[in-house]
């Protein structure tokens, strides 16, 4: 059977109106160089009750999404101990725990090595009127797994557009979506590897591979800037927290978290 030509020598495409075209912030719009890492709390029992307040409130936040069969994603990425988990404690220490799931994310396992590397992200992310927490995340493919040559530089170079093309499709299904990036200096970092070293109940959070990244700062600044670069969109945009205070930090989110739901 003959193929049908198209007329005029043109050619056929794809393109619809619908079709996908990512609207990124100008590079440069981030930059870790840029961010005052000296801001505080200015009063810790002042921040105390406030974190108390936007704890009450995100809980009634929660519920609305709930009602109204909403979903919304945050994820955390930043620095080895610059303090995601104990963010997320206050994010969720008010919510109820049947509409918010907190997933860990460590290295793939055998069964999800045997998938695309998103694979493993689309079966956790939130159904209608819940709330996804990712520790760690999809961004793994152009940061850890590019820095230390477990994906080769085809696989996290088209990693952008593909995380890209994912997160568009859930916020064009009215999803909800926040990424924090916490962000710490080298000497916060080294006394909090030495503080976590000291005490047995943290001391499980340190080890070889945290002090390896650590000689591999430069490397992970490159490959952050280029994640910010490629990937900070209108639709899912990058909050960069400045963290080498905890307090200030956990307002930055719970302040930030707040603000992206109430709408």
């Amino acid at each position: 059977m003959s193929k049908k030509k198209p007329k005029n020598g043109s050619r056929f495409s794809d393109a619809t109106p619908l079709s996908y075209d990512f609207e990124v912030y100008k590079p440069g719009t981030i930059s870790l160089r840029d961010v005052d890492l000296s801001e505080k709390a200015p009063d810790k029992k002042a921040a105390d009750a406030e974190i108390l307040e936007l704890q009450e409130r995100l809980f009634e936040l929660q519920v609305r999404y709930w009602l109204e069969k909403r979903r919304a994603v945050f994820l955390f990425e930043g620095w080895d101990a610059a303090g995601k988990g104990g963010a997320i404690k206050r994010m969720t220490a008010l919510m109820d725990p049947r509409g918010y799931k907190v997933w860990p994310i460590a290295a793939p396992g055998e069964e999800e090595r045997a998938h695309h590397y998103l694979w493993r992200f689309a079966t956790r992310m939130p159904p209608r009127g819940t709330i996804a927490i990712f520790d760690r995340s999809w961004y793994g493919r152009v940061l850890v797994e590019r820095v230390e040559g477990f994906a080769d530089e085809h696989e996290w170079q088209r990693a952008y557009d593909e995380i890209n093309a994912f997160e568009r499709m859930h916020t064009d299904d009215n999803c909800t979506l926040v990424k924090f990036f916490l962000h710490i200096d080298q000497d916060e970092q080294l006394q909090r590897f030495k503080d976590r070293e000291k005490d047995p109940i943290k001391n499980f959070k340190i080890g070889e591979d945290d002090w390896r990244n650590r000689k591999r700062w430069k490397d992970y600044l490159k490959a952050y800037q280029d994640m910010f670069d490629r990937t900070h969109r209108p639709d899912a945009p990058w909050v960069v927290v400045p963290a080498n205070d905890k307090r200030h930090a956990r307002l930055t989110v719970l302040r930030t978290a707040i603000k992206a739901l109430d709408v």
